[in-house]
């Protein structure tokens, strides 16, 4: 897989995939950016909520689960000191369809979480990563 990731302006910078789609990527105002863009580790979190749910849609699904959402709230805490790693990462997944059983919905989130996740693999080797849920039928 390559991905290529190409300076613009000021500290503005755009991602291209292998796929082919692009992302702006930009700094704050203060770190002499125009804020145009997402932040490069803001990228980071959505890649791990965009797999994590990936993954539980798939395994639900494949469940004969009747899924009508699936949203993924992510809150994190950074080091304070450089690198500033993630120290801590929290999933709280919002799940709505027909009878969902709660026994498949917990099973596809550890799944992903422990086996299929490369995202939350990696950065569990730095960060604490948590995930928990709520069901709405």
């Amino acid at each position: 897989m390559k991905s290529r990731v190409k300076w613009l302006d000021n500290m503005s910078f755009v991602g291209e995939s292998a796929s082919g789609h692009s992302v702006v990527m930009d700094g704050p105002e203060t770190a002499g950016g125009r804020n145009i863009g997402i932040r490069p580790m803001e990228m980071l979190l959505l890649g791990l909520g965009g797999c994590s749910s990936f993954d539980v849609v798939s395994m639900l699904k494949k469940g004969r689960q009747t899924i009508h959402n699936c949203e993924v709230e992510i809150s994190a805490k950074r080091a304070a000191t450089e690198p500033k790693v993630f120290t801590d990462i929290h999933l709280h997944f919002i799940l709505e369809g027909e009878n969902l059983a709660e026994a498949k919905v917990s099973r596809a989130i550890e799944l992903s979480a422990e086996k299929y996740c490369s995202a939350s693999i990696m950065l569990g080797k730095t960060a604490t990563v948590t995930h928990d849920y709520e069901i709405l039928n």
